[in-house]
């Protein structure tokens, strides 16, 4: 009763889920809109003259910005206030996204989408901060089930959603949906949000331009080798190893300074605390896993299949279903079961499904899948809420905000990382079996012969012998570098499963944290 009456003074008599909400919304529509805008990429190519691989710079320079951020937002929000941070950065993010929608040139579109990053950047660990603070410890794993339906069901919605926005009626409008949105958010904000009292006493100290300067430098070269990597060679470019060679400086030099700096921007020292640590080492590998599989499924139905955008999304939209309904079972059993358990089961769901996927063929229907789909959308809800409240179980509410722009930094650059390899492999993979595929079937043998035979007496009606011989040859080609590229989708998805396997055991370093009781005072 006691923290109760604590907890209803910090949030100043407002009703912790009023807070919830106002928050959230922020949220889910800044994840959301990062995946619209990938789907929606070929038309505003089009749109804005511009070729496939300059439009690409519309996400980087969004992820660039968005990294930037991230890590710095506790030093905003102790400087200026939490809630009006908050409020700043949700106005500047709506009112980017108009930009983005009217823009005329490409330009122009990269300048609003870098403000768009910056605005959004903190919106997420600004959301987890409060989230945890407004809700009594034994109830952290309930706020954290609230959280993990925006960074969890956002990004799988997005590309339906996208998709339908985009083909109905223009892709503008996946920048504009920011607008309403963002009204409510500031709104909702500005009448249930308050600060603590520790924020409102704070002293935030000088701002660290050192540690700011090197940490934009090495998550920008970071976000940009992983973006432009497969299609330049990767260190085959003069200009990756240079890259490669900022990245790994700055980045070393962050470190020690932020570790031995008095006032960092990024508080290190908070990864001394070893369930923060194991915390951040598994949501990076969940943030590979989550969004290789967000990433490679709809391709799959795309390029294999011949399947627009939308009815892309629409094949792999039930996975939001599997994450709704798995939300409330998750809250229930969070303050009941060990974590480690619940962590256990999401990751061995996750990795079964994933080989369940690696037994795909070209023959699949849009149904064929559903039920694993909806099964993987139901153990994500199972590896997102129990990794978020183990992580900051022993956490005082003053590390809280620290530890929240690490935790989601390093969540974002495991997703980047994980779509960079998903599609690195499936480029070079589908070079490696289509080479295992025409050494085992030579232009000599007798399979070969009979096919292109069989093709070409058939094809001879439909055109000139003299072409079918050339038609029949092609047809095969076709057929070989299907079922190379279908092989390299089995081995994404095999890797993910292996990926899912080995973060169980790693699961199991968490120390154990009673739902409900309080990081000691001592505690880093």
């Amino acid at each position: 009763m006691a923290d109760e009456r604590s907890q209803q003074a910090q949030n100043a008599g407002v009703n912790p889920w009023l807070i919830a909400v106002s928050v959230m919304l922020a949220t889910f529509m800044e994840v959301l809109d990062t995946a619209i805008a990938s789907v929606a990429l070929p038309y505003i190519a089009g749109s804005l003259s511009a070729s496939n691989d300059e439009a690409t710079w519309v996400l980087t320079s969004y992820l660039v910005a968005n990294a930037v951020i991230l890590p710095a937002s506790n030093w905003f929000s102790l400087r200026f206030g939490r809630k009006r941070f908050l409020l700043t950065c949700v106005v500047i993010f709506t009112v980017s996204s108009f930009f983005c929608g009217a823009a005329p040139t490409l330009g122009i579109m990269l300048l609003a989408r870098v403000i768009q990053g910056a605005g959004g950047g903190a919106l997420q660990p600004l959301s987890q901060a409060i989230l945890l603070e407004s809700f009594p410890p034994q109830k952290r794993g309930i706020a954290m089930t609230v959280f993990a339906f925006g960074v969890v069901v956002a990004p799988v919605l997005g590309p339906t959603l996208g998709g339908w926005l985009t083909d109905t009626y223009s892709w503008r409008y996946a920048f504009y949906i920011n607008i309403p949105v963002g009204a409510l958010a500031v709104f909702m904000i500005s009448r249930f949000v308050h600060d603590p009292p520790y924020i409102k006493n704070a002293k935030a100290g000088r701002f660290d331009n050192l540690g700011f300067g090197l940490l934009a430098i090495w998550t920008g070269c970071l976000q940009v080798i992983l973006d432009k990597g497969q299609e330049d060679d990767w260190f085959g470019a003069l200009w990756i190893r240079w890259a490669t060679f900022f990245l790994v400086t700055s980045f070393i030099w962050f470190i020690w300074h932020s570790w031995r700096s008095k006032s960092p921007l990024v508080n290190l020292k908070t990864l001394k605390n070893w369930n923060f640590a194991i915390g951040c080492l598994l949501i990076a590998m969940f943030g590979l896993c989550i969004y290789s599989m967000i990433t490679v499924l709809p391709l799959f139905y795309q390029d294999l299949l011949g399947y627009t955008a939308f009815t892309a999304g629409l094949v792999v939209g039930p996975r939001g279903i599997g994450s709704i309904l798995g939300m409330p079972v998750i809250g229930y059993l969070g303050g009941k079961i060990d974590a480690r358990y619940l962590l256990s089961f999401g990751f061995i769901t996750f990795g079964v499904m994933s080989l369940f996927f690696g037994n795909l063929t070209l023959d699949i229907g849009p149904t064929t899948l559903l039920l694993p789909i909806v099964v993987t959308g139901f153990a994500l809800s199972f590896v997102f809420v129990p990794i978020t409240t183990q992580a900051y179980g022993t956490l005082r509410n003053d590390q809280i905000g620290s530890a929240s722009g690490i935790f989601n930094l390093l969540r974002n650059i495991g997703g980047s990382i994980g779509i960079s390899v998903a599609q690195t492999l499936l480029t070079r993979r589908t070079d490696a079996h289509q080479n295992e595929i025409a050494n085992y079937i030579p232009r000599s043998g007798t399979w070969f012969e009979q096919q292109t035979t069989a093709l070409k007496n058939y094809l001879g009606h439909m055109t000139n012998p003299a072409n079918a011989q050339g038609a029949a040859s092609s047809r095969l080609y076709t057929e070989l570098g299907q079922q190379a590229q279908l092989w390299s989708f089995v081995d994404v998805f095999r890797w993910m499963a292996l990926l899912c396997f080995g973060c169980v055991a790693l699961v199991w370093l968490f120390r154990k944290v009673v739902p409900g009781k309080k990081a000691p005072a001592g505690a880093h």
